[in-house]
């Protein structure tokens, strides 16, 4: 009878490619590969980089950018952190920034605060860890404790849309005065003489507050009367119930109701609805353009933010800290008017 021995499977894991190995592929100096995977890319002729580039693909070649970074060159990462991922304007900056951090050889590591200032700590402690070159920061709160160890390494930081009133920090975003004047002006101009203001809890961010405190001062200027109410979950009065409340107050005058962003555009279209309210005679309109704006009732009239290029400019801003590239940006920008039947009177 044969006797059988069962070996054990040992697994070896496959060998990644080395720097070496491109170079010597290519024909060149490790010296150059390492420039090619580098901010010196630029330094090399096409020719050379194209040998580069074709050999690394053939080897499948990785650089290990921790590594890269723990020799003090750099790991060629960015961070940007987002207050809340599932809003269609956080998702059009990213990808407005990624787009521009990947012509530039950088790539980004996108994470969500769900709008939690805990949250927020441990990722920009985990950004840190990982040795980022810079981070685009979407503020939850009023993080300036969290950012210290970050300020203390002077590490380059963008703050996104929310400012922290540290004078240090570049602020990349919307126009919030010149949006409000432009809406206000709109709604002013179609004979509407009164306007509710919908916004969500001020002192959570900076471009909420500026908002309103422009609405407040450009309503008195414009003689149109004036409110606010602030919605949520656990606001009081309910936003049906203020609206409500609102248009029965001024049956006699020609009323508008202007939401803040996105999210309240969508909280009062659905109040509309259940309150039985056709828009234009009773005028809406909100900041943030979304997809589905054209499709309720007669088109509700929008102010919509160039996104995509507040996304790049934040990335343009972050990457000329980092090196020499003089890259143009705006750091705040102005909306553009989409007008439609929701402010419509007749």
């Amino acid at each position: 009878m044969l006797a059988y021995t069962v070996l054990p499977m040992v697994f070896t894991p496959p060998t990644r490619a080395t720097l070496i190995e491109v170079a010597r592929l290519a024909g060149t100096s490790k010296t150059s590969v390492s420039r090619f995977f580098g901010p010196e890319r630029d330094k090399l002729s096409p020719t050379l980089q194209a040998r580069i580039e074709g050999a690394a693909a053939a080897l499948d070649y990785r650089p290990n950018l921790m590594a890269r970074s723990l020799k003090g060159s750099g790991s060629r990462l960015l961070g940007l952190l987002v207050a809340d991922i599932r809003n269609p304007y956080s998702v059009a900056v990213m990808h407005g920034a990624e787009m521009l951090c990947r012509q530039h050889g950088y790539a980004l590591i996108v994470a969500n605060t769900d709008n939690d200032d805990a949250r927020e700590q441990d990722l920009l402690d985990a950004l840190d860890a990982y040795r980022v070159e810079g981070v685009i920061l979407n503020a939850t709160g009023l993080p300036e404790r969290q950012l210290a160890p970050l300020r203390d390494r002077a590490l380059p930081l963008v703050l996104l849309d929310r400012d922290l009133g540290l004078p240090e920090l570049d602020v990349i975003g919307l126009d919030d005065e010149g949006a409000i004047d432009m809406a206000l002006d709109h709604l002013h101009a179609k004979g509407y003489r009164a306007v509710l203001y919908v916004g969500e809890a001020p002192e959570r961010a900076s471009s909420r507050r500026a908002r309103l405190e422009r609405f407040e001062a450009r309503s008195q200027m414009l003689a149109m009367a004036a409110s606010s109410v602030i919605a949520g979950k656990d606001a009081e009065p309910t936003l049906e119930v203020a609206i409500e409340a609102f248009v029965a107050r001024h049956s006699a005058t020609p009323c508008a109701v202007l939401a803040a962003n996105g999210n309240v555009t969508l909280a009062v279209a659905h109040a509309f609805r259940a309150l039985g309210l056709t828009m234009g005679p009773v005028g809406f309109m909100g900041i943030d353009d979304m997809p589905w704006c054209a499709l309720v009732g007669p088109g509700i009239t929008t102010l919509a933010q160039p996104t995509e290029a507040i996304g790049q400019a934040a990335a343009a801003c972050l990457l000329n800290r980092l090196m020499p590239l003089d890259l143009a940006f705006q750091y705040r920008h102005r909306p553009t008017l989409i007008a439609r039947g929701s402010t419509q009177r007749i």
